[in-house]
């Protein structure tokens, strides 16, 4: 069985953000197109469906990090503003989005209010993240994580590091042998 964490989270965000719009289950105020996420935002967001983004977002952070209020995920979705001269600084992000994103997820069933405060995942919320888990993972069946594969080096390229490092411990021109020797292996 797939579960929520098994899927790449950036496939899982599209999913269930396409989703929560398509289904109606959150519904984007009127205010979004024109709004900035916070004080440390320039300009308002790209993605005309980014409230839907968010929407999932804050429901996957409340699902991995068990309960969460507005103030903490005012400081999660914050950031550093750029003040000109001055040192940067981290802003928290507005606090009206991620109310009112809250209050939808709420209402519609997905989260529920903590006993000590705060919002966790409701079991149809689980319910709901492991479906759409299964159902991003097929979207994801094609990815595959980029992997660096580093070159192992010649014997002559590990002679010249050698030759470097006692050169510079012995004095200079000691590595224009091992150079020459690599030159040598190049041209036959």
């Amino acid at each position: 069985m797939m579960g929520v964490f098994d899927v790449p989270a950036r496939f899982l965000m599209e999913t269930v953000s396409k989703d929560l719009k398509e289904k109606k289950t959150v519904i984007a105020p009127d205010f979004a197109p024109f709004v900035k996420t916070g004080a440390q935002a320039d300009r308002a967001p790209q993605d005309p469906d980014w409230y839907y983004v968010r929407c999932a977002s804050i429901l996957y952070r409340i699902l991995k990090e068990g309960p969460l209020g507005t103030e903490s995920l005012r400081s999660y979705y914050g950031g550093r503003k750029n003040r000109g001269t001055k040192p940067h600084r981290h802003y928290k992000a507005g606090g009206k989005i991620i109310r009112l994103a809250l209050q939808q997820l709420e209402k519609s069933g997905l989260v529920k209010k903590g006993e000590k405060g705060g919002r966790t995942i409701s079991p149809k919320g689980q319910k709901y993240l492991n479906d759409m888990s299964r159902v991003a993972s097929e979207a994801a069946k094609g990815y595959v994580k980029k992997v660096r594969v580093y070159k192992k080096a010649s014997k002559a390229d590990s002679e010249i590091r050698d030759a470097l490092r006692r050169g510079k411990k012995e004095g200079e021109g000691k590595h224009d042998d091992a150079k020459n020797k690599k030159k040598k292996e190049g041209s036959e």
